[in-house]
């Protein structure tokens, strides 16, 4: 949209959801005007959007606040959004090819930002492995035998034993 990040205002915190895991830290939030319907019979009403910085499906992510601010009945099966207008009901539909691509995108993104973030994990914990060899870490598989118990399994055979960790 070529707004310049001057024209933003500081955000509050973080927010979850876009990204199962994964905190978006937005730029900063900015109050824009939408409108729904068409000339015969529309809505305006500003909203605050909180703008993040990195690559997505979705342009503009229409939640709670705007419902409650345009006080809309979404209806999820039919991908249609009710909104009562000046002269009735506006009613903004959706294609279903076009929400599936967007869910398909959607995934995509969502992967490689957890796949990058256990990559990194990975990373930290193979350099670590390397820097020190002799002292085991966490995330090596194999513990030393003092770190196990032996356990009976059969009470009528003794010679039966499994080793747990302690």
């Amino acid at each position: 949209m070529r707004i310049p990040r001057s024209e933003l205002c500081p955000a509050g915190s973080p927010f979850h959801g876009v990204i199962p895991g994964a905190q978006a830290y937005p730029l900063g939030q900015i109050d824009l005007p939408v409108t729904f319907g068409n000339r015969a019979n529309f809505r305006s009403e500003v909203l605050t959007f909180e703008v993040v910085d990195f690559p997505r499906s979705y342009h503009a992510i229409l939640g709670r606040p705007c419902y409650a601010r345009f006080m809309v009945i979404p209806n999820y099966t039919y991908l249609k959004l009710k909104i009562l207008g000046p002269n009735g009901v506006i009613t903004m539909s959706s294609a279903f090819l076009h929400a599936f691509a967007c869910d398909c995108e959607h995934y995509e993104l969502a992967t490689m930002v957890i796949n990058s973030s256990e990559l990194l994990q990975l990373r930290e914990s193979s350099t670590l492995a390397v820097l020190d060899c002799n002292k085991p870490t966490s995330s090596m598989a194999f513990r030393p035998l003092e770190d196990t118990k032996a356990v009976g399994v059969d009470r009528t055979d003794l010679a039966r034993m499994v080793r747990i960790g302690t």
